[in-house]
């Protein structure tokens, strides 16, 4: 989206629903205080305030879960907040970095910088682990690239780049 602005998390928003309203019977709401999965009719899926990451992460990690996680609250994962314990840290980047891979290539196609996300923001993480970290998003990165994204992230990912030309069409004045 190098032409036009990156989107934000409205448009983010209204994309995802456009695009998994009715066939996934899921939503993407903003504003919540805390990111959570609720599952129900529709299912929701809730993004911290109106942050375009918070959006795009939380569609990431639904993307990975199956149909059975996807009945379950939060989609039956434990959370904790900062002040994690090492070994609970250590949990956390084991399953962390396969939807932030998917949330990097996300981030690419809608013209919003990425960084890892340690989410642990009051403890201090060795460099060693945050490199160890990186090269596992950077290892999911490649087998998706050699293997493809899972089916909707692959879908949300043509979505996202429709609305980024789109978006280059009317800065640019394009018209088809």
């Amino acid at each position: 989206m190098s032409s036009s602005q990156p989107l934000d998390a409205p448009q983010v928003m209204c994309l995802f629903n456009r695009e998994f309203a009715v066939s996934d019977k899921t939503e993407l709401i903003g504003g919540a205080a805390e990111p959570y999965y609720q599952p129900g009719s529709p299912h929701r899926i809730y993004f911290r305030a109106d942050y375009v990451r918070s959006a795009l992460h939380e569609v990431a990690h639904w993307c990975v879960v199956g149909r059975r996680r996807r009945d379950l609250p939060d989609y039956g994962y434990w959370y904790s907040p900062d002040g994690r314990r090492a070994d609970q840290q250590q949990a956390f980047f084991a399953v962390e970095a396969r939807p932030q891979a998917i949330e990097r290539r996300f981030c690419e196609v809608a013209g919003i910088p990425f960084s890892s996300s340690v989410d642990n923001v009051g403890e201090h993480i060795e460099p060693q682990q945050l490199r160890l970290f990186e090269a596992r998003i950077q290892a999911w990165c490649d087998q998706f690239e050699r293997t493809g994204l899972p089916p909707r992230a692959a879908r949300f990912v043509t979505a996202l780049q429709s609305m980024a030309r789109q978006s280059r069409e009317l800065v640019l004045g394009i018209t088809a």
